[in-house]
C-alpha cells in the first residue's frame, strides 16, 4: 500500500471511530497534570477501574507533589496496595515528586525528555501526559494500540515505537489530538486480545484481520 493510500485509509478509519465516539477521553480519573501522571504510572499492568478506586482517596490527600511527599511512602503504599507492583510504583511516585519539587517548581513539565527523566516514566506515559494534560498531538502506544495497529494492518510494527512512528506518519493532522483515545478505547472494548468483537466493529470494512469473528 502506498503512503498516500495508507493516509487515506487512516483518514476513513478515524472518521468512523469519531462518528461512533465524537468526544473520547481518558478512562483514568485525574484532577491536574500531576494526578494524571501518577494515575498513568499506577495503571501499568493494572486496570483503570482498579486504579480509580485507589486514586480517589489518594488524590483527596495528595493532589500535588509537595502533598505527596508530606504523605510519605509508607502511607502511599497503604493507599495503593490493591494495585499490582505497588511497592515499586510508590517508590517511583515519591522519586518523581521529589524531582518535580526540586527541579520544576512542583509542576509537571510539558516536555517529553523532562518527563522521561522522571522515575518510572517511559515514552508511553510521557506521551499520555503530553496529549491529555497539554493537548499535544502525540500518540501513546500501549498494549491495546500496539495490538490494534498490527491486527488491523493500520500500522504494523515489531515494537511500540515502530507502531507509534507509523501512526504518526499516516494519521491526518485533524485526527491526531484524539487519535490515542480512539485507538486505545477501541482496542480495550472492541478489538480485544482474546475475543475481538468484530461484529460490533465500526472499522471492520478497513480491517485486514483474516480471522474476523
Amino acid at each position: 500500500m502506498t503512503a498516500a493510500a495508507s493516509r487515506k485509509r487512516a483518514d476513513r478509519f478515524y472518521a468512523l471511530l469519531a462518528e461512533a465516539n465524537p468526544a473520547p477521553r481518558s478512562e483514568l480519573d485525574y484532577r491536574n497534570p500531576y494526578t494524571l501522571l501518577v494515575a498513568v504510572l499506577l495503571s501499568a499492568q493494572a486496570t483503570d477501574t482498579g486504579v480509580n478506586k485507589a486514586t480517589g482517596p489518594l488524590f483527596d490527600a495528595a493532589d500535588e507533589p509537595a502533598k505527596m511527599l508530606a504523605l510519605g511512602e509508607t502511607r502511599l503504599k497503604e493507599m495503593i496496595k490493591t494495585i499490582g507492583l505497588f511497592n515499586t510504583k510508590a517508590r517511583n511516585i515519591m522519586g518523581l515528586s521529589h524531582l518535580l519539587v526540586d527541579g520544576h517548581g512542583g509542576r509537571v513539565p510539558n516536555d517529553r525528555a523532562a518527563l522521561e527523566a522522571l522515575p518510572g516514566v517511559g515514552r508511553k506515559t510521557a506521551n499520555v501526559v503530553l496529549n491529555v494534560a497539554f493537548g499535544e498531538p502525540v500518540i501513546a502506544v500501549d498494549t491495546h494500540v500496539f495490538r490494534l495497529g498490527n491486527r488491523t494492518g493500520l500500522a504494523p510494527g515489531k515494537t511500540p515505537l515502530e507502531v507509534e512512528r507509523k501512526l504518526d506518519e499516516i494519521t491526518p493532522p485533524k485526527w491526531k489530538r484524539h487519535a490515542h483515545h480512539w485507538l486505545i478505547l477501541h482496542g480495550r472494548h472492541v478489538c480485544k486480545a482474546r475475543k475481538p468483537r468484530c461484529g460490533d466493529c465500526v472499522v471492520r470494512e478497513l480491517c485486514q484481520y483474516e480471522a474476523k469473528t
